[in-house]
C-alpha cells in the first residue's frame, strides 16, 4: 500500500465528485452503513437477549459492552486511515474493502458456533474474541466510510447524508438483530448466520463497483519519504495526537462542544443496555423480541431519522438537538414506569412494551441525526475521517463506559430504579447542551 499524505486545499471538488454526490453517493453510503450495521445489529439488538436466554447474568451482559471498545478507541488509528492508502484503490476503498472481506470471514466462523455451549467459559471467551475482531473491522471501516461521506456530501446534503447513516445502521439492526432473533426460532444457528453473511456480501458490491475520485487535498509522496514521516510520527505520537486534535479544545466554543460529546450518550447507553434483558425477564420469547421489539423499533427509528432530516431543513441544528434529546428522555421515563409495573406484580401488556420501545427508538434516531449533522459540521474537510471519528469515539467512550456498569446497576437496584436513574442522568446532561448553545450564540 503506497502512502498518501493529506494537506489542506483551497481547490474546489473535482467535477466527478460534484456529479456523483447527490443521488449515487446516497445509495453508496446507504449500502456501506447497512453492511456494517448488520453485525453491529446482532451485537446490540440480538446478543443481549440471546445471552439472557442462556442464563447469563446481567452483570456479565453489561460486561459485553467491552466489545464496543474498538468503536470508542478508533480515533487512535483514524489519522492512519485518513493518510495512508493505495491510490489505485482510492482513499476510502483501500480500507473499506479489506475490512468488509475480513468481517465476512469472521461471520462464517461464528456460523459454526453452537449457542448452547455458551455456558462453557472457553466457548464464551472464543465467542467474545471473534465478536471483538468483527467490531475492530467495523470500526476501522466506519472511519473510512465517514470520511467518504464528509468528502462526498455538500453542506445542503449533510442532514440527508446523516439520515442515510442512521437509516442504514437501523436497517442493519432490523436484519442483523430482529430478523436473527426471529429466524433462530425457525432455523439453525449456522443457516441464520450464513444468510447474514450473504446479506453483508450483497451490500459490499456497490463499493467494489465504485470508482472513487482523486480528492483535491491529496498529495502523493515518495514511499521512502512517507515511511520516514510515519516513523517520525510514531516516535512522537503523543505530540502528534495533541497537534492533530487540538482543534477540539482551542477555543471556548469547541470546549463547550467537547463537553456535549462527553455527556450526550450517558443516559441512552445506560438505558439501552438493559432493555432486551428486561424483556426476556418479562417472559417475551426471542422471536417476539426480534419481531416486535427489534424490528418494529428499528422501523420506528428509520421513521424518526427521516422526520428529523426533514425537520432540520426548518430548524436550527442546536435547537433540533435540544428538543429531540428531550423527547428521548421521555422514553426513558416510560421504561421506568413499565419496569415499576413489572416489579410490583402489575400486568404489563405486550403492546405497551412494544410501543415504548418504538417511541424510544424513534426519539433516539431523531437525536442521533441532529448529533451526527453537528459532528459533520465540526469536521474539517482535509481530515474528515479523523475529525468525525474522534467526535464519534468520544460518544462511544462515555457511552460504552456506562454500558459496562449498566448490568451491575440493574442487578443491584432493579430495573425500575435503573431506568429512573437514566432519566435523572439524561436530564443533568442537558446542561452541557444549554451551555454550548449559549457559548455558540456569543
Amino acid at each position: 500500500m503506497n502512502a498518501v499524505l493529506l494537506v489542506p486545499s483551497q481547490q474546489a471538488p473535482d467535477k466527478y465528485s460534484i456529479k456523483t454526490a447527490p443521488a449515487y453517493s446516497i445509495g453508496l453510503l446507504l449500502s456501506l452503513y447497512l453492511a456494517q450495521g448488520l453485525p453491529v445489529g446482532f451485537l446490540t439488538q440480538a446478543l443481549p437477549a440471546i445471552l439472557r436466554k442462556n442464563n447469563v447474568s446481567l452483570a456479565a451482559i453489561g460486561g459485553f459492552g467491552l466489545l464496543m471498545a474498538p468503536w470508542a478507541l478508533k480515533f487512535l488509528w483514524a489519522p492512519v486511515v485518513d493518510r495512508y492508502f493505495s491510490p489505485q484503490w482510492g482513499q476510502s476503498r483501500s480500507w473499506i474493502i479489506p475490512t468488509q472481506f475480513l468481517t465476512i470471514l469472521l461471520l462464517v466462523v461464528i456460523s459454526f458456533l453452537e449457542p448452547g455451549a455458551l455456558a462453557s467459559p472457553v466457548i464464551l471467551l472464543s465467542f467474545f474474541i471473534v465478536l471483538f475482531l468483527i467490531n475492530l473491522m467495523g470500526a476501522t471501516q466506519d472511519i473510512a466510510t465517514d470520511g467518504l461521506a464528509v468528502r462526498l456530501l455538500q453542506t445542503l446534503q449533510q442532514h440527508w447524508g446523516n439520515a442515510v447513516q442512521v437509516l442504514g445502521s437501523r436497517l442493519g439492526f432490523i436484519f442483523g438483530g430482529g430478523a436473527v432473533l426471529l429466524l433462530l426460532d425457525l432455523w439453525s444457528w449456522q443457516v441464520v448466520f450464513l444468510l447474514l453473511t450473504g446479506f453483508v456480501v450483497l451490500n459490499s458490491l456497490p463499493i467494489l463497483l465504485f470508482r472513487e475520485p482523486v480528492w483535491p487535498q491529496q498529495i502523493q509522496v515518495d514511499g521512502v519519504q512517507a515511511a520516514a514521516k510515519s516513523n517520525f510520527q510514531l516516535k512522537k505520537w503523543r505530540k502528534f495526537f495533541a497537534v492533530e486534535f487540538a482543534y477540539f479544545w482551542h477555543n471556548p466554543q469547541m470546549q463547550a462542544w467537547l463537553l456535549v460529546l462527553l455527556t450526550f450518550k450517558l443516559g441512552d447507553s445506560l438505558s439501552g443496555a438493559m432493555v432486551k434483558p428486561m424483556m426476556v425477564d418479562m417472559g417475551f420469547s426471542l422471536a417476539n423480541i426480534g419481531l416486535m421489539a427489534s424490528m418494529l423499533g428499528s422501523v420506528a427509528s428509520v421513521m424518526g431519522a427521516l422526520l428529523a432530516a426533514w425537520l432540520m431543513k426548518y430548524m436550527a441544528r442546536s435547537t433540533a438537538l435540544w428538543w429531540f434529546n428531550l423527547l428521548q428522555i421521555l422514553s426513558f421515563l416510560l421504561y421506568a414506569i413499565l419496569a415499576w409495573q413489572f416489579e410490583h406484580g402489575y400486568i404489563v401488556v405486550a403492546w405497551q412494551v412494544y410501543c415504548v420501545n418504538a417511541i424510544e427508538q424513534f426519539a433516539g434516531a431523531m437525536a442521533l441525526v441532529a448529533m451526527l449533522t453537528l459532528i459533520m459540521d465540526y469536521s474539517r474537510k482535509q481530515q474528515a475521517g479523523s475529525d468525525f471519528t474522534f467526535q464519534v469515539s468520544v460518544l462511544a467512550v462515555t457511552g460504552g463506559g456506562v454500558h459496562i456498569v449498566s448490568g451491575i446497576v440493574a442487578e443491584y437496584w432493579g430495573y425500575s430504579i435503573h431506568f429512573g436513574f437514566c432519566v435523572l442522568l439524561a436530564v443533568l446532561c442537558l446542561w452541557p447542551i444549554f451551555r454550548w448553545r449559549k457559548v455558540s450564540i456569543h
